[in-house]
């Protein structure tokens, strides 16, 4: 999806969900970590003359992020630099595209460097880097882990152990025009309904819903943002079907276009802020951009897809620590630092990513920004994609699933039926592994 600002283009805007353009690389991750084996530790990682947190030191940030987000990390290091005086960040800038920081920071791990020591990881990441030893459990720092939203918390947890520490979350919601729908739709037949009812009032709508339906991560998320089960031991389940089955009737009854099988988040992003669809999936920068944008200002809201449990597929940033880093406690300080509440209002005001840690959605945030109110609900719904470090080889398989479905190649049914089995195998390998 795409950033605010000019310099964020869409790959780096894959940062909000990442997988898309990260899934490849993380594909040979994967690799590479059952080339180096499948354990994983619950000790301090293996880095050996750990210094104390109170010494004199320096301590490398591995960080993506141009533009607000440059320098809201830039400021963030130097007030923590202000409170611990004998601690200083240097900052390790990664490529704004998913896949190649990735691909930078599998080289370090795969070298054994000791730097950097705190490291950005995507969300869907930790459980990779966890398998193969390269990044220390932190249960010794005994985190809170209540503090942030369940769903972005569980993606940091590999074999009973915290690995990662949320910094800001990520979730797809509905946005819908307050303007042409009066109340929140409550069911999917009722979107569909009040989708219909708005192109009938408004003829410069040109769709009553746009979703991210090209063969992609993008159509992953939406599938379970619609209310699809992605737990691999049985996707093949009815609440995954009527997800499909959504999806698929969706164009079949003019609601979302047939453009929609080749439409990622800029497209959906598009059709939404032009004015021209009453509902739109997407991420919640969007929601940001809204409060600019004249054919949608003071006409958006953004909630979960209804659904009798509703769930919004999860993306965002989490914390790591480089296991082989001698520097394990300064970093920890920092991780506390950065997911503080100060920490985390003034990025949410100053760079737009939403803060991970819940008590931060209080009063000094939306006295600044009104619009993260409507965030809370969609967050408390977030679900993580599978937590294995063979999430990018079943995504492939669920990708192409759900094309064969959105194109009309394969009834949901059968489509379930045919890709159940290689999904339940490859998350198998894992756990034989």
């Amino acid at each position: 999806m795409r950033h605010r600002e000019a310099d964020r283009d869409k790959s780096a805007a894959a940062r909000r969900r990442r997988t898309p353009l990260a899934a490849a690389a993380v594909c040979t991750a994967a690799v590479l970590v059952a080339a180096a084996g499948c354990g994983s530790s619950s000790s301090g990682g293996g880095a050996s003359k750990q210094v104390a947190a109170s010494a004199k030191q320096t301590i490398v940030f591995a960080t993506q992020g141009l533009g607000g987000e440059g320098a809201a990390s830039n400021a963030a290091v130097k007030a923590f630099e202000q409170l611990h005086p004998n601690i200083t960040v240097q900052i390790q800038t990664l490529s704004p595209t998913g896949d190649v920081a990735l691909q930078q920071l599998q080289q370090r791990f795969i070298a054994g460097t000791s730097t950097p020591d705190v490291i950005t990881s995507d969300v869907i990441w930790p459980s990779t880097f966890a398998r193969s030893q390269w990044i220390a459990p932190l249960d010794r720092f005994h985190p809170n882990t209540a503090a942030f939203f369940t769903g972005q918390m569980a993606t940091g947890k590999y074999n009973g152990h915290v690995y990662a520490i949320p910094w800001f979350i990520n979730a797809e919601g509905i946005y819908y025009r307050t303007d042409l729908v009066p109340s929140p739709p409550t069911t999917a037949q009722q979107l569909v309904t009040d989708a219909k009812n708005a192109m009938a009032k408004d003829k410069s709508l040109k769709e009553g819903l746009a979703f991210e339906g090209d063969k992609y991560e993008g159509s992953v998320t939406a599938l379970q943002s619609f209310g699809g089960n992605l737990d691999p031991s049985n996707i093949n389940t009815p609440a995954t079907q009527q997800a499909l089955t959504f999806m698929r009737s969706a164009i079949t009854s003019g609601v979302a276009p047939p453009a929609v099988t080749t439409w990622q988040e800029p497209n959906v992003e598009s059709a939404w802020t032009s004015g021209q669809t009453a509902f739109a999936l997407n991420w919640p920068y969007v929601l940001q951009e809204s409060q600019t944008k004249p054919a949608v200002k003071g006409k958006t809201g953004w909630i979960p897809f209804p659904s009798a449990t509703p769930q919004a597929s999860l993306g965002g940033d989490d914390l790591v620590i480089n296991a082989k880093s001698t520097h394990q406690a300064a970093a920890y300080e920092f991780i506390q630092y950065l997911t503080s509440p100060r920490a985390q209002i003034t990025r949410a005001i100053n760079a737009g990513d939403p803060p991970s840690i819940q008590s931060a959605y209080n009063a000094q945030l939306f006295a600044k920004a009104p619009y993260y109110r409507q965030e809370v609900a969609v967050f408390k719904a977030a679900t993580p994609r599978p937590v294995t470090p063979v999430y990018p080889q079943i995504s492939t398989q669920l990708q192409t699933m759900i094309s064969s479905v959105l194109s009309g190649a394969t009834a949901p049914s059968a489509a379930l039926s045919a890709t159940a089995p290689t999904v339940t195998q490859l998350a198998q390998t894992v756990s034989s592994g």
